[in-house]
């Protein structure tokens, strides 16, 4: 899959589909924590720093099952995006390790929080950009409701409902 550079995509439609539009919506609830975290380190509150960071592991984890489990699963299948998504769920164990371990009291773990959140908005836009609208023409009407299924199983709390007119 090509490489979109960090340029958002908002003509293909794919914006449009309820199960891609909750994937914005979360990536939008973890960068805005994420972003939240890292001012509360600026102003000195490591406390609310942690608890912040906390909340955007926790986000991450339900975001990445309904991900990987859904979408990412049946994507997976053909050989055009297998590696993409490799990738991309690499990344999301590498994020999860990183935010298990991280220690705000270390001035080293704030520097690696600083760029680990730079890294979580450029594969936000590899998937955004990506593989999202490339998700469009790539899944069948059965693939869309495995990768809804997997959502809802994610988010067994979530409001509304998802992917059924």
């Amino acid at each position: 899959m090509p490489d979109y550079g960090g340029r958002m995509c908002h003509y293909c439609g794919c914006r449009e589909i309820p199960l891609i539009r909750e994937f914005i919506a979360e990536h939008e609830s973890v960068t805005d924590t994420a972003g939240d975290a890292l001012r509360a380190l600026d102003h000195g509150d490591r406390a609310l720093a942690g608890e912040l960071v906390a909340r955007m592991a926790r986000e991450l984890l339900a975001h990445w099952q309904g991900e990987e489990q859904g979408l990412f699963a049946v994507m997976g299948g053909d050989a055009e995006y297998a590696g993409y998504i490799d990738a991309l769920v690499r990344e999301h164990r590498e994020l999860a390790a990183f935010l298990g371990r991280v220690d705000l009291g270390r001035a080293e773990d704030v520097v690696q929080l600083r760029e680990a959140v730079d890294e979580l908005h450029r594969h936000i836009a590899r998937e955004e950009d990506g593989l999202f609208p490339a998700s469009l023409t790539a899944l069948s009407g059965d693939e869309w409701d495995l990768s809804m299924a997997a959502w809802r199983t994610a988010h067994p709390d979530a409001p509304g409902d998802l992917g059924r007119a």
